[in-house]
């Protein structure tokens, strides 16, 4: 089993903090006179193409891209992105309750004949009902996730080319189609901590995706949906979604860190966790649990080796990151592989430095660790020859 590397669109916009500018009010950040943002940058096509274009130069496998009000849409943004790229597959999220099952069949299939199979999708049921309120979803918790189970069940039907017929609590569908089934057919990426959440990810998912916890705790998850999908006949991959900071030595990365915590203030960070706190999702509980507390302390904020929760004193999701040299991030990496994670989503802030930090240190290392199949060809060496992905690139 090799290892899949992903990198992460910030469609929400990017820059040098770790204030996460869309979860409340104005984010933390002094505005200049002029209403912007100091040092944000917008997540317009044209930073975003730098990304999509980096990643697929370092030989990243897919972006990730986040779905929700607080962002640019996902599907617009990344097929747009597609003309910008030639191999870079793109794993999109989205909102069941907010879309026809049947149409979301119908999109994939239409999305990949446009991007000749580079379509991923990443199934996100939602653990804020104020959020989902503002698209007009009303249902509890675990509602949600039983809506999830049957939508999949219908796209999957519909992706058959046949006339699909379903009558469940949430969608009644006669003579569903896809007349031109997607080829090949995306990947289903699907996260979530909760009871509710582990039958569906057995039942539907290719790739349950968690958060970055530290190793004995994947290990939990793994050996839980292992077993869940074992009783229904399936067998089921798993992902993980880490932030990074890799550097050439690390007392570079720790001060890299540091510096992050240093634009940070009490008021901010506590601003940021009572809004948090009020999220529904058990993963975002569990984020918030690793903390210990929101104190803007090193010490108490790495958790595991290397493992670091200051990202998720002030960003919702994903609150971890992977701290230390490029040899220790290797090994953080084929840790979690041993225990069976095969793709990595990764990211950092800013997210076009953070790529080349992680592509020319760490990607490098994992090959000679036989984690990876290939890697990115060096241009003054390969000439014509042109570059080589990872994981099944061209």
């Amino acid at each position: 089993m090799t290892v899949h590397l992903h990198w992460f669109l910030p469609t929400g916009g990017d820059g040098r903090t770790l204030v996460d500018r869309h979860a409340y009010t104005d984010g933390g950040i002094a505005r200049t006179r002029s209403g912007a943002v100091a040092g944000v940058r917008a997540p317009d096509i044209e930073y975003l193409a730098q990304i999509a274009k980096a990643a697929e130069r370092l030989g990243f496998e897919a972006v990730l891209t986040p779905t929700g009000t607080w962002c640019e849409d996902a599907w617009l943004t990344t097929v747009a992105l597609a003309q910008h790229t030639e191999r870079l597959k793109f794993l999109v999220a989205f909102r069941p309750g907010v879309l026809s099952p049947v149409l979301a069949a119908q999109m994939a299939a239409t999305y990949q004949r446009i991007t000749r199979g580079r379509l991923l999708l990443n199934v996100v049921t939602g653990g804020d009902s104020v959020e989902q309120r503002r698209f007009g979803d009303h249902l509890d918790h675990d509602q949600r996730y039983a809506r999830t189970a049957e939508f999949l069940s219908v796209v999957r039907g519909v992706w058959s080319g046949r006339p699909y017929d379903f009558q469940g609590e949430h969608y009644q569908v006669e003579g569903g189609l896809t007349a031109l089934p997607p080829d090949p057919l995306p990947e289903l990426f699907f996260g979530g901590s909760s009871p509710a959440a582990g039958p569906v990810a057995a039942e539907h998912a290719d790739v349950y995706l968690t958060w970055g916890e530290p190793p004995w705790q994947v290990k939990e998850k793994i050996d839980w949906i292992r077993r869940l999908a074992g009783e229904r006949g399936r067998t089921v991959r798993f992902g993980i979604r880490l932030h990074t900071v890799s550097r050439d030595s690390s007392r570079e990365a720790w001060a890299t860190a540091d510096r992050l915590l240093s634009d940070l203030d009490a008021e901010t960070v506590a601003a940021a966790q009572a809004l948090l706190g009020r999220s529904e999702s058990v993963g975002q509980r569990r984020m918030l649990a690793l903390h210990r507390g929101g104190a803007l302390d090193r010490d108490r904020l790495e958790i595991a080796p290397n493992l670091w929760a200051g990202v998720g004193l002030v960003r919702g999701g994903a609150g971890t990151a992977l701290v230390g040299s490029h040899a220790d991030v290797a090994e953080r990496i084929e840790e979690y592989h041993d225990l069976g994670v095969e793709h990595f989503v990764l990211s950092g802030y800013p997210h076009l430095e953070e790529a080349y930090w992680f592509g020319e240190g760490v990607t490098p290392l994992l090959a000679e660790r036989g984690l990876l199949t290939t890697v990115p060809a060096s241009p003054l060496l390969a000439g014509a020859a042109g570059l080589t992905g990872i994981g099944g690139g061209r």
